[in-house]
């Protein structure tokens, strides 16, 4: 029987699935190895798979580019820019993401000022040629770059998404004069208005390109050592998946690649279960994301930040314009740090203790109180059955630190410092979720919220009682849900072009020739990946003139271009709650989404019920109040049907529920485990 797996590589924990026609089959989850990550991979596939030879997909993905962008661990490298416009990456849109602080700081430009360089030469909005390009200068600038050790070099022309000719002849030069530089061109890696997110973006890209794809081509040699055939997948940000050599032209789709599969994951589970808008909460080692999913699908946005300085403003971090899920991402995970700050008060994350060395209690070296720490002593995890029992947790270790370094400072007992630990990152996270949602018109109370990830479901139900939502789902294989949701996914590719208009003054040939040659691309693109079956969706940037930013509108086949300022209107108001001015509407950019075929797989967890009582005893935990005597289960061990009321434990191998008192759990037939908080 062919089987399909999925692998995904966190901070702190490499996960892996595998399905196959009747669901989930098996399950690996082990310690991310950060020095060398595809060694995890490798290492973890041999020890889960018995026969990798009946493996006929493998869906990858991983935190690489991020982790690389935030480390500034890239290339050397150096930006070209026209005339005038080398400090843009340095000036950016001059605007002051926290108005009164004096001390605002914001990240290091990717490329230093000694390393962005003038460029003569200059195209106008409409295309046409105001300066030739100086093809002598760039010569020169390649010649001392590549003498200067400059291992990578950003293209950024004025207007090239306009014409894209003057940053093609470049890097014909810098072939000729330096073959040794990697090249990218803004017009290629991000073809649309813009100047500074297109400049960050593209610098972005060639900064991680090598580091990528030396990766990816490790990870390729580890999965045929493992006796697996067919070259690995990797997932994209915006929820496709793609060759791994389309992975390694344009790293930076797969920024945010994990974070999309548990998405992806959520949605599945939803639709099977009739529930097509939910909040989805994923909580791993050393962060955790929350995700809409309106629909049946995730949300995708086309603006996002990396390495922000202050983790929830906009405008902090670097900006990145590609196609990613649109979610929040907090530093408050398992390994999150826990202290008192200088004004005495308890605070948590973001930084991690992550898997090297990791919270105190895995007894690798450790110093530092974390929220895994903490969950320990409030007796929510088993030491002797992390990991299913694969790896001890040191108990005594979590509870000297925690009492060392916050009961201490704190003055109050060691569980209400652990307690008080595990109560600060749930109210983190749910106002994380509140503000997310509300920003995108939806009221979280409203919604059941799926939770997932190692640590999601500790502390899932906390995290829904802080926003009075109704209901809770854990589904199973929670702990190593991003890697079931890679494989739910199509292969896919986004395309956009700016053709800025106002809907009165656009020629309808000349969209649908935009849109033509897109999904030509598209075709070209997939079908060399060996897609038979391609379709497109099409997409409108639109805005109210004199607007600085512009919202997605489907473009629905055959009944546009009259149904497309409608479209707008309401996809303004579902928004907003409003229309807006009496002004005209207009396009910036159009895009298309090609995918092919979305995979039919199964999700239900393939373990017969065992015989035997499912409840496997009982532990003293902490709820406010104090510890009282908690029933503990065996998940593989639940029937559908079944009914636990709280407080009780429900443990999996890969992650642990908690149900508080006074809330009730029942398990569907999907083996998902549903808590009302």
């Amino acid at each position: 029987m062919a089987l399909r797996v999925g692998v995904d590589i966190g901070g702190t924990f490499t996960d892996l699935c595998v399905l196959d026609d009747s669901g989930v089959v098996a399950i690996g989850k082990t310690l991310t190895t950060h020095d060398e990550p595809a060694r995890a991979v490798g290492e973890l596939l041999t020890a889960t798979l018995t026969q990798p030879s009946q493996v006929d997909k493998l869906v990858h993905g991983t935190t690489l580019v991020t982790n690389a962008l935030i480390e500034r661990k890239g290339a050397k490298l150096a930006l070209l820019a026209t005339e005038g416009f080398r400090d843009v990456l340095e000036m950016r849109r001059e605007h002051r993401y926290e108005l009164y602080d004096l001390e605002i700081e914001l990240p290091e430009p990717l490329v230093p000022r000694h390393l962005r360089f003038d460029v003569p030469e200059r195209i106008l909005a409409d295309g046409s040629v105001r300066t030739p390009l100086d093809e002598d200068h760039v010569a020169r600038l390649g010649t001392e770059l590549a003498e200067r050790g400059i291992e990578a070099v950003a293209i950024c022309f004025l207007h090239s998404f306009t014409n894209p000719e003057h940053e093609r002849r470049a890097r014909d030069v810098l072939a000729e004069v330096a073959p040794g530089l990697r090249v990218a061109l803004s017009s290629e890696v991000v073809p649309e208005i813009r100047e500074f997110e297109r400049a960050s973006t593209t610098a972005a890209n060639v900064y991680v390109q090598d580091l990528t794809e030396r990766y990816l081509r490790d990870l390729e040699q580890r999965v045929h050592r493992a006796g697996i055939g067919p070259a690995p997948h990797i997932m994209l940000s915006n929820g496709g998946i793609a060759t791994v050599d389309t992975a390694a032209r344009y790293p930076i789709r797969i920024l945010e690649s994990g974070p999309a599969g548990g998405a992806l994951a959520a949605s599945a589970f939803g639709a099977a279960a009739g529930e097509a808008d939910l909040l989805a909460f994923d909580m791993g080692g050393t962060t955790a994301k929350l995700c809409m999913i309106s629909g049946g699908a995730p949300l995708v946005t086309h603006e996002f930040e990396v390495d922000r300085v202050y983790r929830l403003l906009p405008g902090s971090g670097l900006p990145v314009k590609v196609p990613v899920t649109d979610m929040i991402e907090i530093g408050v995970g398992g390994g999150s740090i826990a202290r008192i700050n200088a004004l005495g008060l308890l605070t948590v994350g973001p930084d991690s203790a992550g898997s090297e060395p990791g919270p105190v209690c895995y007894g690798r070296g450790g110093t530092e109180p974390t929220v895994t720490d903490a969950d320990l002593v409030l007796g929510y995890l088993d030491p002797g059955y992390f990991l299913g029992g694969e790896m001890a947790l040191d108990l005594e270790a979590a509870r000297a630190v925690i009492r060392e370094k916050i009961a201490g400072p704190l003055g109050v007992g060691l569980a209400e410092a652990a307690y008080g630990i595990h109560a600060h990152v749930n109210e983190d996270m749910a106002n994380a979720a509140r503000a997310h949602a509300v920003e995108r018109g939806k009221d979280p109370a409203r919604l059941p919220m799926f939770t997932f990830g190692g640590a999601g479901p500790v502390h899932g139900v906390g995290v829904a009682r802080a926003l009075g939502a109704r209901q809770v789902v854990a589904p199973p294989a929670a702990g190593v849900m991003s890697a079931v949701g890679f494989l739910t996914a199509p292969l896919a590719f986004d395309f956009v072009r700016t053709s800025r208009a106002g809907v009165d003054e656009l020629s309808w040939s000349e969209v649908d020739a935009l849109f033509a040659e897109m999904e030509r691309e598209g075709e070209e693109l997939l079908k060399a990946s060996g897609v038979d079956i391609v379709t497109h969706s099409r997409i409108a940037e639109m805005r109210y003139q004199g607007q600085g930013y512009e919202i997605r509108v489907p473009v629905r086949r055959g009944e546009w271009p009259a149904s497309l300022v409608n479209d707008f209107t309401e996809t303004y108001r579902e928004l907003y709650r409003r229309t807006g001015p009496d002004v005209g509407v207009e396009v910036l950019n159009w895009r298309v989404v090609s995918s092919g075929p979305v995979p039919r797989v199964n999700l239900r967890l393939n373990v017969e019920p065992g015989e035997g009582e499912a409840r496997k005893g009982s532990r003293q935990a902490y709820f406010p109040g104090g510890f009282v005597d908690t029933a503990v289960y065996d998940r593989y061990l639940l029937k559908s049907g079944d009914r636990i009321d709280g407080p009780a434990i429900i443990e999996e191998r890969e992650s642990t529920l908690v149900i508080p008192p006074g809330a009730s759990c029942t398990v569907r037939a999907d083996a998902s485990l549903v808590v009302t908080p």
